[in-house]
């Protein structure tokens, strides 16, 4: 959250907003989900895919070098929820700058490129 601070309180905003009276066992699965929309939104404004490149690297080695848990949050929760209601054209622009382990855990999943 400190490294990206902008987009973390994109999606805190989401995460209190359909979130807040979960408990705190699905904390990280639903913030996760809320990060996500979070970027999708992002997406669909047309922001740079560019701007997130750095974060994208980030969520990639999270997810190499994290434990299980890690693991699951990231594959289930963020990129599981990716892409979600975004345009083909930007969902196409950001497939094209995404890591090759977040696209291969969304094709995994949804067995389809987003666009």
């Amino acid at each position: 959250k400190s490294k990206f601070p902008v987009i973390s309180t994109k999606a805190e905003k989401l995460y209190r907003h359909f979130w807040r009276n979960i408990g705190s066992e699905l904390y990280s699965y639903t913030w996760f989900e809320s990060l996500a929309n979070a970027i999708n939104g992002e997406m669909n404004k047309g922001v740079n895919p560019k701007e997130y490149e750095k974060f994208f690297l980030v969520i990639a080695n999270a997810f190499i070098h994290g434990d299980d848990d890690v693991k699951k949050a990231i594959d289930v929760a963020f990129v599981e929820n990716l892409f979600f209601g975004v345009s083909s054209n930007a969902s196409e622009l950001y497939w094209n700058s995404l890591p090759e382990v977040i696209k291969s855990l969304y094709f995994n999943f949804h067995r389809r490129r987003p666009y």
